[in-house]
């Protein structure tokens, strides 16, 4: 018998140490229903709902017995559903899903905070790795044990030699002034009666260590400190160990640990785990109980890091310097797992990189960042590891307590040649869901999808960075292009909302957005040397883009609802910017505003279009004074239109209609600013051309002019993009969406710099940070892993496989398969697996016929769109569509879902 499937609390799939009292629930309506008309729940502490008349399959709020601290239960469910026919008829019920709570209140805690001794502290990435350590005695056997752990720095746990669970990087990366992560472990099975010892080794991570383009150190702090508490019950009741001034510290085989350094291990002083001594064990002393607060202690809204992928090489080369060069023909983020070392004593090291040089060796050359404090010089590149061996049997170089971005890595003074099942590469992210899929008929587009998917999961440890090499850092901008499609092809919810409560974190007083998150919060970042560049137009708004995405894709207001506030603080700083400066050169050439200028947001620091090709080099500091008034207005006028949005799924209708005519006043501002009166843009580019039609910024008598004005900018650049950073995600969708189909087409197809394709073509395996990033020459420049121009393949998504959402919808809950096929492809395959299940789209054509067949899960209603046909609206089940080929008689509707 069917049941319900894939059930999530707080759309996680693991739910050990929430921290919220009445999590929220969901599942996956079974298979072959067409719609849902009830439910009930149960779970093992006695609540049950009883049959509950609702479609509604997430968001269930829990409702049973109270919870607090330690609560746990298990739950299931079964629905009842109709058929074809109409008859309802009941589900089994599901397996059962845990749900478990952490600690909830500071008092919970008896642990305290313990650190080292540290009477000089070394330089920051030359810092070494901590053990602390307990031994004690259970009385018995347990029969539950539970380990509560976090620390201001990154740690791993070991109980009995034995490493305490898989997840990675821990406790992950968040705005630790406000939020620090707590990991709830069941250990049951790792203790025993009698004597036990637990071990923790505790490194610099993001807490003090070097991090991002800059490098700064001590974000958070000056020294690292743990925290953990051990909770058994057994026949001989309950015992709890916690850190306090009995613990031991020691040295660690980690000489130093650094984000972006690297990592150094020498295991000639790995102390295998032991229970040590003060007395007898040389260099053991004391652990230093700590300052250390317990109110920003919460639990996971995401899932855990984990090594989700082991990689093997596909070449080892040893050059005649004596490097060997391990190639595993995929640029990963992580690290790599070599259990052939050196001779006892000798330094192996191990240099990473995305490129080779020519002489065959890894370079880092073009990783390395400018450093803004001294003109002209550049910051080491980092990703250097190094290992020195003891000689024990069984030694293996993981290291856990670094990461790199890296396809190439050079082994240096290994005189033996390295075995290719000797080393791997470990691909290292936070363990995301894949819910979505692609494929067609061309294989350089299947290899781009490929390339996109891959950049991604590079960039998803933790918090959706820019790149996982150079700077591993949150930047705004980079996640609010890129979640609509990171949203179709894997289960970002609540990815999103850990990220976003970091942006909250994070936001000034004033209501600026920082750029990145998470971030050590409003004091530092606006005081430091680069917080001028804070509050850019498309940076900034990202929070109001993400939450509307990760909404749109879910179906979760409360999304929605937990950003409402930190929106509206956002655009009150943007209407007072607009409303009460005016750049300077318009000043000059108006003395007295124009009424329409209230509306112009055209001060303050703004990255603007960024990136264009062949455009200036980027000059940050210029950027404060110049007038990035077109840039800005336009999301100006995009966030307070989604905003009116958002109020109104909130239920907040007078905000609504408020916003909605804000909005209308802007784009009328903007129209009224920068266009011509024969409907021309007045700044010409492509980036500007899209903006204006993309966010409805021009009048539907004006939408042909900017359209062809767009063409004509394309053609006149060899039919090749123009576009930077912002305006790329939706310069295809544009052009298909107002008559220029074809012309979409010949961009993706395009094999010459600057183009997807090119990419391709000269062998990337992710996303580059500049469309040469690999110029003809084979040289590399910046960053090879940006996911953000991989946006692109949202286009194969919604209009080559014809798959997206139905204008309105959320969750998938209507849908439009509207298949646009061009490039001469004659075959697309699509799929989604959506909160009601999953949506299959394929369809392929011979020349005459084009045949579509789709799979519509339970509780949704799809629109079919094909040429020469009327449009069909079907329920849940499979379906096949015959339609003559031709001409494309779409329907204008842009590809994000936000418009």
């Amino acid at each position: 018998m069917s049941a319900p499937t894939r059930l999530r609390a707080e759309h996680l799939p693991e739910a050990l140490g929430l921290t919220v009292t009445a999590p929220r629930l969901g599942w996956t309506p079974p298979a072959g229903t067409n719609s849902q008309t009830a439910y009930r729940i149960t779970a093992g502490n006695g609540w049950d709902t009883g049959r509950q008349e609702s479609a509604a399959c997430s968001g269930i709020p829990y409702t049973g017995p109270a919870l607090d601290s330690r609560s746990r239960f298990e739950w299931r469910v079964r629905t009842w559903n109709t058929g074809e026919d109409g008859a309802e008829t009941a589900t089994g019920w599901s397996q059962p899903m845990p749900v478990e709570l952490g600690l909830l209140h500071a008092t919970d805690w008896t642990a305290q905070w313990i650190g080292a001794d540290e009477p000089e502290i070394p330089a920051a990435g030359e810092r070494p790795g901590y053990a602390f350590t307990k031994t004690f005695t259970l009385e018995a056997a347990p029969q539950k044990a539970r380990a509560y752990a976090t620390a201001h720095g990154i740690y791993e746990l070991f109980i009995n030699g034995r490493r305490v669970g898989d997840q990675q990087l821990t406790p992950g990366s968040t705005s630790y002034n406000t939020t620090l992560q707590v990991q709830a472990h069941d250990v049951t099975d790792l203790l025993r009666g009698g004597s036990n010892t637990v071990r923790a080794v505790l490194t610099d991570g993001w807490y003090r260590g070097t991090f991002g383009y800059t490098r700064d150190a001590g974000m958070y702090g000056t020294r690292t400190a743990f925290l953990a508490q051990l909770e058994v019950e057994s026949a001989a009741g309950r015992q709890t160990i916690g850190t306090d001034g009995s613990w031991l510290v020691s040295a660690t085989e980690i000489t130093s640990a650094d984000l972006m350094a690297g990592q150094r291990v020498d295991f000639r002083m790995h102390d295998g785990g032991s229970a040590l001594s003060a007395v007898t064990s040389p260099g053991v002393r004391p652990a230093v109980v700590c300052p250390g607060g317990f109110t920003e202690l919460t639990g996971p809204l995401a899932p855990p890091t984990r090594v989700t992928r082991d990689l093997a090489p596909v070449s080892i080369t040893r050059l005649s310097n004596g490097h060997q060069v391990v190639d595993f023909g995929q640029n990963i983020h992580g690290w790599v797992r070599l259990s052939q070392l050196g001779a006892p004593g000798e330094t192996v090291t191990l240099e990473y990189g995305e490129s080779l040089g020519d002489d065959g060796d890894v370079t880092r050359d073009h990783l390395r960042p400018f450093d803004f404090r001294t003109p002209g010089a550049f910051l080491d590149a980092g990703q250097v590891d190094t290992v020195i061996a003891s000689g024990a049997p069984g030694e293996v170089f993981e290291p856990r307590h670094t990461t790199h971005g890296f396809q190439f890595v050079s082994v240096q003074g290994l005189a033996m040649d390295l075995p290719p099942a000797e080393i791997s590469g470990c691909l290292v992210r936070t363990d995301l869901e894949r819910i979505g899929a692609f494929s067609c008929s061309d294989a350089r587009l299947n290899k781009l999808h490929d390339v996109v998917e891959w950049s991604f999961l590079d960039n998803s440890c933790e918090v959706p960075t820019d790149c996982p090499q150079r700077e591993k850092a949150g930047w705004t901008g980079d996640w609010q292009l890129f979640i609509p499609t990171a949203a179709y092809l894997f289960d970002v919810t609540g990815f999103s909302r850990k990220w976003l409560r970091d942006v909250r974190a994070d936001q000034w007083e004033n209501g600026v957005i920082a750029n990145i998150s998470p971030s050590p919060g409003p004091a530092v970042t606006s005081a430091e040397f680069m917080g001028f560049t804070n509050g850019s137009a498309g940076w900034g708004d990202a929070i109001v883009l993400v939450p509307w995405e990760a909404y749109v894709a879910s179906g979760d207001a409360g999304i929605l609802a937990e950003n409402w506030e930190a929106m509206q603080r956002w655009l009150r700083f943007v209407r007072t910017t607009a409303e009460t400066q005016r750049h300077a050169a318009r000043a000059a050439a108006r003395t007295t505003p124009a009424p329409h200028e209230q509306y112009l947001w055209d001060t303050g620091f703004h990255f603007g279009e960024w990136m264009e090709p062949g455009g200036p080099e980027p000059d940050l500091f210029a950027a404060r004074s110049a007038d990035q008034g077109i840039v800005a207005t336009a999301y100006y006028r995009h966030t307070t239109d989604l905003m009116a949005r958002i109020a109104r799924v909130l239920g907040f209708a007078g905000e609504a209609v408020a916003l909605a005519e804000l909005s209308a006043n802007i784009g009328n501002a903007w129209e009224t600013e920068y266009l011509h009166a024969d409907g021309h843009v007045t700044q010409a580019s492509q980036a500007n051309c899209v903006r204006a039609l993309a966010f409805d910024l021009v009048s539907p008598e004006h939408r042909a002019t900017v359209t062809a004005q767009l063409a004509g900018l394309i053609r006149d650049a060899g039919t090749h993009l123009g576009t930077g950073f912002l305006a790329t995600p939706y310069l295809l969708p544009v052009l298909a969406d107002n008559g220029e189909l074809d012309l979409a087409y010949e961009l993706l197809m395009q094999d010459s710099e600057p183009s997807w394709l090119t990419m391709v073509d000269r062998g990337a395996t992710t996303m580059w940070e500049l469309w040469n990033g690999i110029d003809a020459n084979g040289i590399a420049h910046q960053s090879l892993n940006h996911y953000s121009k991989g946006a692109v393949v949202s286009f194969l998504h919604r209009f080559t496989a014809g798959l997206r959402q139905a204008h309105g919808s959320a969750g998938w809950e209507r849908i439009v398969i509207e298949p646009r096929p061009g490039a001469g492809l004659t075959a697309a395959t699509t799929s989604h697996q959506g909160p009601r299940g999953l949506i299959e789209v394929h369809w392929a054509t011979d020349g005459a016929v084009l045949t579509l067949t789709a799979t519509i899960p339970s509780g949704t209603t799809a629109e079919v769109r094909l040429p020469g046909e009327p449009a069909a609206v079907v329920g849940p089940g499979h379906h096949t569509f015959l339609a003559a080929t031709g001409r494309d008689t779409a329907q204008p509707e842009l590809m994000r879902s936000t418009l």
